[in-house]
């Protein structure tokens, strides 16, 4: 079921999304070439418990999860994507990191995710992260009210196409309330002018995310990490918006950190 949301709540969200926002910016700053993956982990639950946050994700079993999550925090390097489970992983030079977040604060619920690389960065590496991060921003600009969630997917594709790059639709943005998925599904490709009208209070996650040769995914023996099928790397870009009669809100905006 699709709900939308007041003017009211939309402002009853704004404590969550700026709570991820400085958690992602923290987890980011402090990650460097040695951090472990665990470490970051248990950085991100001591701020989660600070904040009397709760965690999206510690108890999340979806289908396609080979159990409950464990973790509070998807940590993917390299040519893991999507869904990385934090492991004893000491963080190398050049290591491609992505970390993924969605804690409930309040009731409400966001959702955000940012890659960078650790040390010295590879240039097709730096490209990816820029492609995800462009292909993010023409999303949030074509979700207009009066629009259709296809007009998003096509902006995210369009961005995507225009690198030569594959895209997977299995998994893609989502509506965000009171829980962390919810409809409707927003792919990373589609048709504008399709799709669920883009009404003011609908709040969506948005969250391009590509891999540099393939759109095929496997599943480590983890049950959780989604890796790139050829072993090339993948980056992912993510914001929780609402959509409002004068346009979208990024509810976990970075920028006023000074980060993007």
């Amino acid at each position: 079921m699709i709900e939308l949301r007041t003017p009211a709540e939309i402002e009853q969200m704004r404590p969550v999304g700026r709570f991820v926002a400085e958690t992602l910016a923290t987890l980011r700053d402090d990650t460097k070439v040695g951090t472990n993956l665990l470490a970051i982990d248990r950085r991100a639950h001591e701020m989660i418990r600070k904040a009397g946050a709760e965690s999206c994700y510690i108890d999340y079993h979806p289908s396609f999860g080979a159990s409950p999550f464990g973790k509070v925090i998807c940590t993917s390097v390299n040519d893991a994507v999507l869904h990385g489970l934090p492991h004893d992983y000491a963080l190398r030079d050049g290591d491609l990191v992505t970390l993924d977040f969605a804690v409930s604060l309040n009731g409400w619920v966001a959702d955000s995710a940012v890659s960078f690389v650790v040390g010295t960065p590879r240039d097709e590496d730096l490209a990816l992260i820029d492609t995800t991060e462009r292909a993010l921003d023409a999303a949030i600009a074509a979700a207009q009210p009066g629009g259709k969630t296809g007009d998003i997917s096509a902006a995210i594709a369009a961005v995507a196409l225009g690198e030569g790059l594959k895209i997977n639709t299995d998994f893609g943005g989502h509506g965000v309330g009171r829980e962390m998925h919810g409809d409707p599904h927003i792919a990373n490709n589609g048709r504008a002018g399709r799709g669920y009208p883009l009404k003011p209070g609908l709040v969506v996650a948005i969250e391009p995310w590509f891999l540099q040769t393939t759109d095929e995914l496997i599943t480590d023996p983890d049950g959780w990490t989604l890796r790139s099928a050829d072993g090339s790397r993948g980056a992912h870009s993510e914001h929780t918006i609402a959509i409002t009669a004068d346009g979208p809100i990024v509810l976990t905006d970075r920028s006023f950190l000074g980060v993007k």
